[in-house]
Formats: C-alpha cells, sequence, structure tokens
C-alpha cells in the first residue's frame, strides 16, 4: 500500500559553489530561457514549486567581488511574475527579505503575483543577519539580530492583515470582476513594536487567500516562527539522522500552536547523481565534486574560517599551522561562515587528521556530498524511505547544472515514484496550497494580530 505523497520543488541554482561553471551545459543565471527551461522541466515533473533566493549585495573576498560566486542575479518577484505567463500549475516561491521592505510593499508585491499565476505565489520569509549587507539600505545595525524574528513575525503578521483587508465575497452582479470598491475594501491599522500603519490596502485579497508562507531558519527561534507562522520549511536537513530529529522537534511545536502535522511541510534541500550502474553514478559524483571544490574555492573556503590570507598554502596539502584570527572576516555576506569560527577550525583540524586529508579534500568533505547518487531505481527508492522513515515531507531539489540538471531526474525519477503511488500522476489543483495539501488561511483580525 502507497505511503506518504512526496512532495517536490526545486531550488535555481547559482548562489555558493554547487554550480559547476565548467560545464560545457552550463547556462546563464540571468537569461529568462534558464528560468524557463528549469521552472517548465519542473512542472512537466508535477513539482509543487518553483523556488529563487535572494541576494541583496555582492558577497566580498578579501575586499573584491568573489567571483567565486554568482555575480548578479536579478529581483525574484518580477522573473516569476514572467513565468506566471509561461506556466500553468506549478508554485512560483520568492525569498524576500523582512528586515530591509515594509509590510505594505511586500504584500502588494506577493497578492499581485498571486493573481497573475492564479494561486500559486509563495513567499520564503527570511531575515538578515549581517551588517554588511545592511549597508545598502542604510541601516547596517540598525536591529540587534536577536530582534530580527520578532520584526519578522509582526511583519507577517501586518501582511496578513493587508490581504485580509478585503472582503472575500463576489461582486455585485451589474458589476464585472476586479472593477467593484466596496465600502471598508482595504482598510487597516496596523498598531505594533515595529509597523505602526494605516490605510487603505489598493489589491484585492490573493486568489490564496494568503500566498504559502516558507521559513529556513534553523535557530529555536527560527523553528518556533515556523511552527507558528510557516507553511513549509526548507530545511539544511538532508542526511536522515539528523532529518529525522529536525522533523520530530519543528512538528512536535505545532501542537502549542493549534496547528495539526499536516499543516507544515519540511522539505530539505537535497542534490542528486543518475548513473546506469551504481558504479558509475558515483564516478559522476566524484568529478562532479571535484569541479565544485576547485583549488581557489578551497583556499577560499579555508579563508573564510581562519580570518587570514592563506593563498600561499598549497590546496592539495596539509592545513596550515597558525591559528585563526577570529577578529577578521575575509569573505563577507556568506550566512555559513558566521558561527564561532575557532570551534569550526578545531573541528576541520581534527576531521582532517583523523583521515589524512588535504584542504581541498576537507572543504570538499565539509561543504557536503550529494544527496542521492545511484541509479534511477536506486535514488527513487532512497527518496521514498527517506519521506516513509519520517525525514521529511519531500525535498528541494538544488542542482549542479543551470538550466537543465533537474531533466534527468524527471525523465528517469519521476516515473519511478509515480509507479510506487507516492508521487502525483498529475496536478489534482490549480494553487500551490492545492499542490501541498494545505487548508486555506485563517483569516487574521487586527484585535488577534496588533
Amino acid at each position: 500500500m502507497p505511503g506518504k505523497q512526496i512532495h517536490l520543488a526545486v531550488f535555481f541554482p547559482g548562489i555558493g559553489s554547487n554550480t559547476v561553471w565548467s560545464d560545457p551545459r552550463a547556462g546563464s543565471q540571468i537569461d529568462f530561457d534558464s528560468f524557463r527551461h528549469l521552472a517548465r522541466t519542473a512542472e512537466r515533473g508535477k513539482f509543487d514549486f518553483f523556488f529563487l533566493a535572494e541576494g541583496l549585495r555582492l558577497r566580498e573576498h578579501k575586499g573584491e567581488i568573489h567571483d567565486l560566486d554568482v555575480v548578479g542575479r536579478p529581483e525574484a518577484l518580477t522573473v516569476l511574475s514572467a513565468l506566471a505567463a509561461v506556466t500553468e500549475r506549478i508554485g512560483l516561491a520568492a525569498t524576500v527579505n523582512s528586515t530591509f521592505n515594509e509590510p505594505y510593499e511586500v504584500a502588494r508585491r506577493f497578492a499581485t503575483l498571486d493573481h497573475l499565476s492564479d494561486g500559486r505565489a509563495a513567499w520564503n520569509v527570511v531575515t538578515s543577519w549581517d551588517d554588511f549587507t545592511g549597508e545598502n539600505f542604510r541601516r547596517g545595525g540598525f536591529l540587534a539580530e536577536s530582534d530580527r524574528y520578532a520584526r519578522a513575525a509582526e511583519f507577517l503578521a501586518a501582511a496578513r492583515e493587508l490581504w485580509d483587508s478585503w472582503a472575500s465575497d463576489e461582486p455585485a452582479p451589474d458589476q464585472p470582476a476586479g472593477r467593484f470598491v466596496r465600502a471598508g475594501a482595504g482598510e487597516f491599522a496596523h498598531r505594533g513594536e515595529h509597523f505602526d500603519i494605516a490605510g487603505r490596502f489598493n489589491t484585492p485579497r490573493p486568489p490564496q487567500g494568503h500566498p504559502v508562507v516558507i521559513q529556513a531558519g534553523d535557530s529555536p527561534q527560527g523553528r518556533e516562527f515556523a511552527a507558528s507562522d510557516a507553511d513549509v520549511i526548507f530545511s539544511r536537513y538532508g542526511r536522515l539522522g539528523e532529518a529525522q530529529e529536525f522533523y520530530r522537534d519543528v512538528k512536535g511545536r505545532l501542537a502549542a500552536h493549534g496547528r495539526a502535522p499536516e499543516d507544515l511541510k519540511i522539505l530539505p534541500s537535497v542534490s542528486y547523481v543518475l548513473g546506469d550502474t551504481t558504479e558509475e553514478a558515483h564516478e559522476r559524483a566524484a568529478e562532479i565534486r571535484r569541479a565544485q571544490i576547485g583549488p581557489r574555492t578551497a583556499i577560499a573556503h579555508l579563508e573564510a574560517v581562519w580570518g587570514r590570507d592563506l593563498s600561499d598554502y598549497d590546496p592539495d596539502g596539509p592545513l596550515p599551522d597558525i591559528e585563526p584570527d577570529p577578529e577578521s572576516l575575509l569573505l563577507k555576506g556568506h550566512a555559513q561562515f558566521r558561527g564561532d569560527r575557532a570551534a569550526t577550525a578545531r573541528t576541520w583540524r581534527e576531521l582532517a587528521k583523523e583521515r589524512g586529508l588535504s584542504i581541498r579534500e576537507l572543504v570538499t568533505e565539509v561543504t557536503g556530498k550529494q544527496t542521492f547518487i545511484g541509479t534511477p531505481r536506486e535514488v527513487a527508492d532512497a527518496m521514498d524511505a527517506f519521506v516513509q522513515s519520517d525525514g521529511s515531507d519531500g525535498f528541494v531539489i538544488t542542482t549542479h547544472l543551470t538550466p537543465g540538471g533537474l531533466d534527468d531526474l524527471v525523465d528517469r525519477v519521476v516515473p519511478l515514484l509515480q509507479e510506487k503511488g507516492v508521487y502525483r500522476a498529475d496536478y489534482s489543483g490549480t494553487t500551490l496550497r492545492d499542490h501541498l495539501g494545505l487548508k486555506a488561511p485563517r483569516r487574521q483580525t487586527q484585535e488577534t494580530t496588533s
């Protein structure tokens, strides 16, 4: 008997070292054709949604543009609005920062996308953690990191009040849809710690009621925020043991907020490599990892942790014997290196010593191998086993190749998941909430949110 149904989404690659730029099949990161190809491939595979990240400042390495990462990235909601016209069912998810935006503006943009796409919009709510990004907005240190989830929660509450400020019933028979304004339509007033706004919202309530809300935080604050307010968690736990622990923890928080386990979908970021044989798949995976972590990338990662210029070190040699400088930050705008870098350096030293790893081998190891490697049948079985054992409710697929990196999975793995009865043969609804099996959102009131 089939088990839980698997949910799939795709993340447009480009930020970080996962993209293999040297592959002759690699395409543009900003050409609309790249976005269209990946979105249509995902829709052909009956994926739940197509997901775009956001970068509000170019990363810098030792004071210069970090050219090992993507340099330019178009604004996500503009891209998704264009994709709404060339797709029919797949959800369209954008990351938008709650630290450097305002509720009225963001609520209006997502309501517009939801209308343009007939109910397929999703918002990945993120907070900013670094003053470096804030310099672009003249708000470098205006809010302590510990307060940014509080602002995000109030931001989301205010956005929901705005979406709910329009009546959801139909216009009068003598007035065409989209051309009516009734008394009280769009009227709102939100009074809170971070926002004091009032007026009239000028965009009718979105088709989904509220666009789907995605959250990616992993701190205790982030997990609680997701349990109380999110529809989807974009998780970083792609290894089964830690994924199951995260799944239990977050799902266990839902009851305190009056929510059921099915009200929140947990989708970790994963990658895959296919081969006609197991051996071929593992050989291809090793080749991809070598291309992802080249000599310059390996040294840059080490410098980000050590806080020192290590350009004279051999990437295929041993780790430096000098101690890290915890006060120096050589790679800016990269959240991966925001924690206790001295502790990270100690852990890396121990791992390198234990396994006899060079700098490049170590960085390859600690930055993560592909999640699923094998024949199409092996990958389908592994994905199914992961979900059925409560490691997740599905996956957000990140590929190493733009824009054709999803083609193999859609053509060779998806049919096997459908054959097993754990993945849809076709879309059964029209909205993203339909795809995810989410209930209609509860209408917000000013009494409950302000």
